[in-house]
């Protein structure tokens, strides 16, 4: 098994959910988060004085999958993600040893 981090958006989240959901992909958990790359925030302007916003609003996605999937979803989330400029966040694949469903006890991809 996989876990899938993807950091987003806040406005792509609808659109990359419905990507994982054509995929088959069962849940998924959407944390609000504040960062920033190699854009190293923005500058506004606000009552006639500039400012720097270090800090952007982002979302991270995170989704477990069977190893088979990971190549499809890896292309869904960056598809549905993709708006061709600066910011538009990472993917990164990391491996699971276990899970395990507290309600029932099972574990591994029964689990999932």
């Amino acid at each position: 098994m996989k876990k899938i981090e993807a950091i987003i958006k806040p406005f792509k989240l609808d659109e990359v959910k419905e990507a994982l959901q054509e995929l088959g992909v069962q849940g998924m958990t959407v944390i609000e988060a504040k960062g920033y790359g190699r854009q190293k925030g923005q500058t506004e302007l606000y009552r006639g004085a500039e400012y720097v916003v270090d800090f952007l609003p982002k979302i991270k996605i995170e989704v477990v999958i069977a190893d088979d999937q990971v190549g499809r979803c890896l292309e869904a989330i960056s598809t549905a993600a993709r708006t061709g400029r600066i910011g538009d966040g990472k993917i990164f694949v990391s491996d699971i040893l276990d899970v395990m469903r507290i309600r029932t006890g099972e574990t591994g991809a029964d689990a999932v």
